[in-house]
């Protein structure tokens, strides 16, 4: 393990300018080098600092930057570069709110349960990879708790018999009655990841309560789709259609992190139903083969700012599950392999629109045209950085199930009749291969001094 982080953290820093339209998605230092320049791209959206947190500029969102924060942890723990690590811990410490739950007066007028959800996916996310504890702050755990125990005080069995609505405050009352698979889902990951790192059933408990109440009500139906939401004004009877790509993903990456937790198969069955059911977001036309789109939106133009950062959600979860349940690596892998190659020649573009980015690595929104497609933001910029970055996941997790097979340790008979491609007398081709090897790492060790 140590060897493999002085490894990414030595790639880092020598990394050649790699453009992301010439990502090589098997080769380490590609991906590497690419996911840098999108952190990069990212990140200048952002103007906090290491003492001091930021707002994203508008048109950005409150829980957006939470979201950004958690692609930078993705980014720090799988590339090993430290360099954002201390921005972001101020910027989770900065947004706890007076009861370290992310509840932020200063967001009363925008923030619901979802909002909520994103940044504590953030505060989970630093306590599951021990992101360096922010001075003076609880603990990344003990805030994932606190918002937990503030989020399931919510649950609302006046109209559907449970379930969490959309926003918190009576002023946002369009949201009071519509419950969302985002909020409910967000609820039921975070009750997921909560029991992965602490063991306690309850936790577990709550999963399955949010689970049975989704697919209750229908927000989770038999074939695994999961819709946008249900308004309790007629008592969950009919079903908001839309569904978006995160939404899917929430809720794959909790029924994996719970079969993982309880080894009960029903939760892996479920974790490979909503992966199939997430076909929905790939393959937009003959030629884009499991290349991601935003189904509900792209194909008619009408996708919002927030909406842009959708399929770098599903990605990121997708990844996680992945990691904790690794039987669903060959599927994503012929998903996102191929997503993240479109994502890469999508980042092809200029610095228009006020983009802060560098040019000629500006990320376009649609991965299915072949290129850039003129549509710049912090969303088309995270989402290519999230599918991207975490093909470092999917190929770790598929290299410790398929490990090289172990090296011979029986000396080979000599051969009767040495050829011009023989070893030099006195020296068995066994050990000739091992003094390749040698050279080899002696040469990696004085590259790396």
């Amino acid at each position: 393990m140590l060897f493999k982080a002085a490894f990414l953290a030595a790639v880092v820093a020598a990394a050649d300018t790699i453009l992301p339209a010439d990502l090589n998605v098997n080769d380490t230092a590609s991906i590497v080098a690419v996911t840098k320049t999108l952190a990069a791209g990212a990140m200048s959206y952002y103007n906090g600092t290491a003492s001091a947190y930021s707002p994203l500029p508008s048109p950005y969102y409150w829980w957006e930057a939470g979201a950004l924060m958690n692609a930078m942890l993705d980014y720090s723990r799988l590339t090993n570069d430290t360099t954002y690590d201390g921005i972001v811990a101020a910027a989770i410490a900065n947004n706890t709110g007076p009861a370290n739950d992310f509840l932020v007066p200063a967001q009363k007028l925008d923030e619901g349960n979802d909002d909520q959800a994103f940044w504590a996916f953030t505060a989970l996310t630093a306590a599951e990879h021990n992101l360096t504890q922010a001075q003076g702050a609880p603990s990344w755990l003990d805030m994932s708790i606190n918002t937990w125990n503030n989020m399931v005080a919510r649950w609302n069995t006046t109209m559907c018999a449970g379930g969490f609505t959309w926003q918190i405050y009576a002023n946002n009352f369009n949201g009071l009655n519509y419950k969302n698979s985002a909020s409910n889902g967000g609820v039921f990951l975070i009750s997921a990841r909560l029991a992965l790192l602490t063991g306690n059933a309850t936790y577990v408990d709550w999963a399955h309560k949010i689970w049975d109440w989704s697919v209750g009500v229908g927000l989770v139906d038999s074939h695994y789709n999961v819709y946008d939401g249900t308004d309790s004004a007629n008592n969950c009877t009919e079903i908001n259609p839309l569904s978006f790509s995160y939404q899917n993903g929430i809720y794959l990456y909790g029924a994996a992190a719970l079969a993982k937790q309880t080894g009960d198969d029903v939760w892996a069955q479920r974790a490979e139903g909503l992966l199939g059911a997430a076909a929905l977001f790939f393959s937009p036309y003959e030629n884009a083969t499991n290349i991601m789109w935003e189904h509900a939106c792209e194909g008619v133009g009408t996708c919002t700012k927030d909406m842009k950062t959708f399929k770098g959600f599903l990605s990121r979860f997708m990844y996680a599950a992945v990691e904790v349940l690794p039987s669903l690596a060959p599927n994503v892998t012929d998903y996102m392999r191929a997503s993240a190659v479109a994502a890469g020649k999508a980042c092809s573009g200029p610095d228009i629109d006020g983009a802060p980015t560098a040019n000629g690595t500006t990320c376009g929104q649609k991965w299915y045209v072949g290129g850039f497609d003129g549509s710049v933001g912090l969303g088309q910029e995270m989402c290519a950085l999230e599918t991207i970055q975490g093909l470092l996941t999917l190929n770790s997790v598929l290299a410790a199930a398929n490990p090289p097979p172990p090296a011979s340790t029986t000396t080979p008979a000599p051969s009767p009749s040495p050829t011009k491609n023989a070893a030099p007398a006195g020296l068995a081709p066994l050990d000739l291969r091992w003094t390749v090897v040698s050279i080899a790492c002696a040469l990696f060790a004085l590259g790396m001094a």
